[in-house]
């Protein structure tokens, strides 16, 4: 039995209050634009984000595919991080689905790409190649918040290229929070930029991509090719609205108790760990003690995540800070 769960912070569960804004939402059918509850995320979403509209969608990985494929034709690429979620954790849709060719290029250590690789990817004007059409980037990034500065310096250089620019900014409120500046300034300059509802901000489904009318426009036709277009889904967009005007500030409360996480645990010399920008914490365990203390953890109802070769441990608003002292008393009975 899980007793205290740091896997994800898609694990939380909607609180009373949010279960009876879905109780009390109005709804009409979406695919004929009829849900009023739908329309309001939609622009609420918009607007926190400075654009000009939004588009509900049940998951990220849509979100992202509609707009890789509202950017990109077939046969197009876009430059993307080696690590970025829309190349390596969303199986292969745009090369599947969108016959848009991805061009990786390699992470730097702090999670940017590097200025001159981007540069250096992009394809000339020559037939023998795919036309590079879009730079896709990821803030926040294994829970790392990228520099507003360098956010800039990106998508200036996809300006002078002629490259149009995707942010997928599924935790962009994480980002926001840890740089201390509204979201919108995070999305500045970027033509879509996809959000996620189920992670931090803890609705059950569903993300809003939002840009320009006319991206949005074409993303919407997308998402019914893709089977995305749900009927009386101003249920869902209820829980959506909740978590905007409910979730967003105490995002810093998840911050603070990964933050205490993280100092719990580097007491221990056998943990390395990386500090946390946001709400997600890298630990390298020692290889002698790892197979045990993996163990120990799930015997005693912690759970945990393994990526990268790393332990990854998530708060979210069902993670609190008695549930942070519990985890490291747990783990320090395992080391004691």
């Amino acid at each position: 039995m899980i007793r205290h769960d740091f896997r994800s912070d898609t694990v939380t569960r909607p609180s009373p209050a949010m279960r009876q804004a879905i109780a009390d939402a109005e709804v009409g059918d979406d695919v004929f634009g009829d849900d009023p509850t739908v329309k309001r995320l939609e622009e609420r979403t918009a607007e926190l984000l400075g654009k000009a509209a939004g588009l509900f969608l049940p998951s990220g990985t849509q979100s992202n595919l509609a707009a890789l494929m509202a950017h990109c034709g077939r046969g197009d690429e876009y430059i993307v991080g080696q690590m970025a979620h829309c190349y390596r954790w969303e199986a292969g849709g745009a090369a599947v689905l969108g016959s848009i060719q991805p061009q990786p290029i390699a992470h730097q250590a702090d999670g940017t790409l590097a200025l001159a690789d981007v540069q250096a990817a992009i394809k000339p004007d020559d037939p023998h190649f795919a036309r590079t059409r879009l730079l896709a980037l990821e803030n926040t990034l294994g829970g790392r918040a990228l520099p507003l500065s360098y956010m800039r310096d990106a998508v200036d250089l996809a300006r002078r290229h002629g490259l149009a620019t995707h942010l997928d900014g599924a935790r962009v409120f994480n980002a926001a929070t840890s740089l201390g500046v509204p979201a919108a300034e995070v999305a500045v300059g970027f033509d879509t930029v996809s959000v996620c509802l189920s992670k931090g901000l803890g609705a059950p489904v569903g993300s809003v991509l939002v840009g320009e009318a006319d991206l949005i426009q074409r993303a919407r036709r997308i998402r019914k090719m893709l089977g995305g277009g749900l009927r009386q889904v101003g249920i869902l967009a209820a829980a959506g609205l909740y978590a905007l005007e409910h979730n967003v500030t105490r995002l810093a409360d998840d911050h603070a108790n990964a933050q205490r996480l993280a100092e719990g645990l580097s007491a221990f010399p056998a943990m390395t760990v990386t500090p946390p920008d946001t709400n997600i914490l890298f630990v390298a365990v020692a290889p002698d003690v790892a197979d045990a203390f993996n163990a120990h953890l799930k015997a005693h109802g912690i759970a945990v995540t393994s990526t990268y070769g790393l332990q990854r441990w998530v708060t979210h608003l069902d993670v609190d800070a008695a549930a942070v002292d519990a985890a490291l008393d747990i783990v320090a009975a395992f080391f004691h």
